[in-house]
């Protein structure tokens, strides 16, 4: 490989947003990394925990219910991935704004890397507000329901 071929993959790189290229070719292999923007940085793949969890309120919780939202708990984004409100196409939504759940209710599923991961609520409570938009991508720690304890 030359420097013009190693020019081409660092454009790539950069035009398609990506963070690491590797090219073999008869037996030379180049690697090409940089570190993601950190208002685009994403947690690993690896590194994502469980696949319930509940936090306190965020500043985005707060700005996107435009209530008194100090009382209430969220339940972020455990991973990266799609958000889907309902296992199917066709099904009603996991929950709905009003409705109550239970710990341990599937609230919604993150579908990440071609897996359906079912998202639970950790504590009972009543949904207050659905911060996400169903088919929406998602971040991790994103908020995506606001709860009522």
């Amino acid at each position: 490989m030359d420097r013009r071929e190693i020019r081409r993959l660092a454009d790539l790189l950069r035009e398609y947003g990506l963070t690491e290229v590797e090219v073999e070719r008869e037996g030379v292999r180049v690697r090409l990394r940089r570190e993601a923007a950190p208002a685009t940085a994403s947690a690993p793949p690896a590194a994502a925990p469980a696949a319930s969890s509940l936090e306190l309120p965020s500043p985005v919780a707060a700005e996107a219910s435009g209530a008194d939202t100090a009382h209430l708990l969220t339940i972020p984004a455990p991973m990266v991935g799609t958000f889907y409100r309902a296992p199917s196409p066709d099904a009603p939504p996991f929950v709905r704004e009003g409705d109550r759940v239970k710990k341990g209710q599937v609230v919604c599923i993150i579908e990440a890397m071609k897996l359906m991961n079912e998202i639970e609520s950790k504590v009972a409570g009543r949904v207050v507000k659905v911060l996400v938009e169903n088919t929406q991508p998602v971040e991790y720690g994103q908020p995506l329901f606001l709860l009522e304890p």
